[in-house]
């Protein structure tokens, strides 16, 4: 079982924007004034094949989808919400809040994964659950210790507890369950997706512990990664609104890899980067554009794939 892998599933957007359905609980969104749609777009394309360009270079193996026009999906860009790949040959397709990210969901992309030789067996589909309105945003809602098989939840209007707990049961996890909260105009909210607030690694995990207010909860997380061996970078609240725990490390060719936003990297402090520098090298990508507009990060933009090959 690994933890990390060197295959990264991303999807290059066609019409990228602003989603008003995902602002309603998504505090990181800006409106950008004074752009065109079409330059938004634009400057987020940018983004996407500069990233993905930087990934190649370093030997990950990335699969890049091109978006389509029709549904409209302002957050195609983002396809770690509505799939995992898993190494046993399980994919799980997961239920979305917002309506429009409902069209996400491709059958073409699974195709194209066996067509580049992956091995799918099943496909485990929560999707039933919108119709209910519950919600479980993928590996957005659940950041996942594989190797340790902890699968850790911050509870949300997009991480149903019923339905995390029927994920972890389905996939052999032990739940690790919590709630996260942000400041946002001076009333804590709920933060919308655990992966904007934690990332476990291979030997560390970096976690905003001061986003879980209950002191049991927060310890009981603490404790959990600290008894898998994990060195712990703490954030700030303020590091978290530059998307500084939304990070994944990946597999290159020669080493692994912590990918970022550079504003994730900018605030980052000198002994915080030392720590995550004796375990794995930082990569860090501008994703301006994306980061104001979508409010979602370098992690939320890499769907990893443990699916095994055809021998």
């Amino acid at each position: 079982m690994k933890q990390i892998t060197d295959t990264i599933l991303m999807i290059r957007p066609v019409a990228f924007r602003m989603n008003e359905q995902t602002a309603v609980n998504n505090y990181y969104q800006k409106v950008v004034d004074k752009l065109l749609p079409a330059t938004v777009n634009a400057k987020a394309q940018q983004e996407f094949d500069a990233f993905a360009d930087k990934l190649r270079a370093i030997g990950v193996n990335v699969i890049v989808v091109n978006d389509t026009v029709t549904p409209d999906t302002p957050d195609s860009v983002f396809p770690n919400n509505w799939v995992s790949f898993h190494e046993n040959g399980d994919v799980a397709l997961y239920p979305m809040f917002a309506e429009n990210r409902r069209g996400e969901r491709r059958e073409d992309i699974l195709d194209l994964l066996e067509e580049h030789g992956f091995v799918i067996d099943n496909i485990m589909d929560y999707t039933s659950a919108e119709e209910d309105g519950f919600f479980l945003e993928g590996t957005g809602s659940i950041v996942l210790d594989r190797v340790n098989r902890k699968a850790y939840c911050a509870l949300s209007p997009r991480a149903d507890e019923e339905l995390f707990i029927e994920f972890c049961e389905d996939f052999e996890y032990s739940p690790v369950i919590f709630e996260a909260y942000q400041t946002v105009e001076g009333e804590r909210k709920h933060i919308y997706h655990t992966n904007v607030m934690m990332c476990v690694g291979t030997t560390f995990a970096v976690i905003c512990a001061d986003c879980i207010d209950d002191k049991k909860e927060r310890k009981a997380v603490l404790a959990s990664l600290r008894e898998d061996g994990k060195e712990l970078v703490l954030l700030t609240e303020k590091q978290l609104n530059h998307f500084a725990g939304n990070m994944l490390q990946v597999q290159g060719e020669e080493k692994s890899y912590l990918v970022m936003s550079e504003a994730a990297r900018s605030v980052l402090t000198d002994s915080q980067v030392q720590i995550l520098e004796k375990h794995t090298e930082i990569l860090a990508v501008n994703l301006d554009t994306i980061e104001a507009c979508g409010g979602g990060s370098a992690r939320c933009m890499m769907a990893e794939v443990f699916l095994l090959k055809k021998v």
